[in-house]
């Protein structure tokens, strides 16, 4: 477990002053608030990779622990024997990294054994709000007419048994924040520990024993809603085996009777419908009631909801002279003024998210195609190209993002290009969309072309109708009833002459 997630864990779920974190760490109370601010990340330093003396003679040793084990147990050779054995070879290495090697050796081979058979097994209680566990499957459903394989995400509350499944396209480190922000939201809270396996998003190497390399993303979103993340030993299903069985009774009480959607977006609700109503119809294997009544009684136990983890994945990317980022394949545009240029893109589950100078340029909706035999698709905003066709109007009659305008603007296009000048009056109108809404500049150019003078200047002047009379429309007053007049006033003009002094000259006016 980092350091900072126990720092947060102390402060936020055991409600420990800041004092108290002080004395126990050693920290300054400042360092201390540091961490708990949001946003603090833990700091990793990479060990980089050093070769061993050993790794000439591996295989060799390997082959020889191997052999020892086929023998009688008085006729086996001894490590220190086996050292010497290496010396004779050309080994110069201490017989301590030998022995580390053997330890090794013989721990995989013991766990291999015991994945063999069936082993033994001890029942395990969970209290209320102690933890939860994830893992995922993969299944087949209908989206939109085609059939396609998904990557679902299980995650199941340990000591209720409520249970939640949620399908995405991949198995990425975005899709795996999405899939816990929704779990928490659907059970109410956040339990105390997560239970994994040691899936790649999660974990970037497997020491021995417990010992984790945890990948930094995660880490951070395991801090930020507060649990503290479990891995199970390689192989070892068993030690999350309520989730495991979630998987199996998944493919028969739901996806061998889900229907057709058409977006992805219809099936995963239609998924969290179903879940929440197997809640009340599944009764509790140990507890009495069903798991909708165990999990009401435990979810005052689990800590309140933080607001979501910002779970995304961030990409270094370089420009296109053509103003384009790639991504999977699939490339995207980005404004004209950030061409060849560094930029980072955050990917999202559902959206790309290009981002430069601390601020966001432009969004895309992702596009992610199962199919690698499928060539990559182009997904232009002609609205980033604005400030080039200003510079050089005469790409605009066969630019390929303008082939996506609206219809009117495409429709004006065939007027304009046929008249000489037409393609610098075509930008002109265009690029009002940079200084006024858009829906105001497409109303215009509709209505010059139903008066049938689709040009610059008549386009300007509806324009400027059209916003004039939006800026000049009192503003609509709904006043209180108690306000309302009783009795409406009357125009009557005669009641002027009744305030003319008497003696006063009347003229002719």
């Amino acid at each position: 477990m980092g350091f900072l997630s126990v720092i947060r864990r102390w402060a936020l779920r055991d409600k420990m002053p800041i004092r108290e974190i002080a004395r126990r760490t050693g920290l300054s109370r400042n360092t201390i608030r540091k961490y708990l601010r949001e946003g603090a990340v833990e700091p990793r330093f990479k060990t980089p990779p050093r070769a061993s003396k050993l790794d000439p003679y591996a295989d060799r040793l390997s082959a020889w622990l191997l052999a020892q084990t086929r023998k009688p147990r008085k006729e086996r050779r001894c490590l220190k024997k086996m050292h010497e054995d290496l010396v004779k070879l050309g080994y110069d290495g201490s017989y301590g990294r030998v022995a580390a090697f053997a330890r090794a050796w013989r721990a995989d081979r013991h766990l291999a054994e015991q994945t063999t058979g069936r082993g033994t097994y001890v029942p395990l209680v969970f209290q209320p709000g102690e933890a939860f566990q994830f893992d995922w499957s993969e299944d087949w459903a209908t989206l939109g007419g085609e059939r396609i394989k998904l990557q679902v995400a299980h995650t199941k509350l340990s000591h209720s048994r409520a249970f939640l499944v949620r399908a995405y396209l991949l198995q990425t480190h975005e899709m795996l924040f999405d899939a816990h922000w929704h779990a928490f939201r659907v059970f109410g809270g956040v339990p105390g520990r997560g239970i994994y396996d040691n899936m790649k998003t999660a974990v970037d190497r497997v020491g021995r024993g417990k010992q984790r390399d945890i990948n930094a993303r995660f880490q951070a979103m395991a801090s930020h809603y507060v649990f503290e993340p479990e891995f199970c030993n390689p192989a070892a299903g068993w030690e999350k085996g309520q989730v495991e069985k979630s998987v199996r009774d998944a493919r028969n009480r739901l996806w061998q009777i889900i229907p057709v959607f058409d977006t992805l977006d219809e099936l995963n609700q239609w998924l969290e419908d179903r879940c929440i109503a197997l809640w009340a119809e599944t009764a509790h294997q140990t507890l009495p009631g069903s798991i909708a009544d165990v999990w009401e009684a435990e979810k005052p136990m689990l800590m309140a909801l933080p607001p979501a983890f910002d779970g995304f994945v961030e990409h270094g990317k370089r420009v296109s002279p053509t103003c384009l980022v790639t991504f999977e394949r699939n490339r995207y545009s980005v404004p004209a003024s950030f061409a060849n240029r560094p930029v980072s893109l955050h990917v999202y589950p559902d959206r790309l998210v290009i981002v430069a100078e601390g601020q966001t340029v432009c969004t895309h909706a992702r596009i992610i195609e199962r199919s690698h035999h499928k060539p990559g698709r182009v997904v232009y905003d002609w609205r980033h190209y604005l400030a080039v066709i200003q510079r050089k109007p005469g790409a605009l009659r066969n630019g390929a993002p303008f082939t996506e305008m609206p219809d009117a603007f495409r429709r004006l296009q065939d007027h304009m290009l046929r008249k000489e000048g037409g393609d610098r009056e075509m930008v002109d109108i265009l690029s009002l969309v940079l200084h006024h809404d858009e829906e105001a500049v497409l109303c215009a150019v509709e209505l010059a072309l139903e008066a049938g003078v689709p040009t610059k200047t008549h386009i300007l002047n509806l324009l400027h109708r059209l916003v004039d009379r939006k800026q000049t429309d009192p503003p609509e007053i709904d006043p209180p009833e108690a306000l309302a007049l009783a009795t409406a006033p009357k125009a009557d003009v005669d009641r002027y002459d009744g305030l003319r002094q008497t003696t006063e000259k009347r003229h002719a006016s």
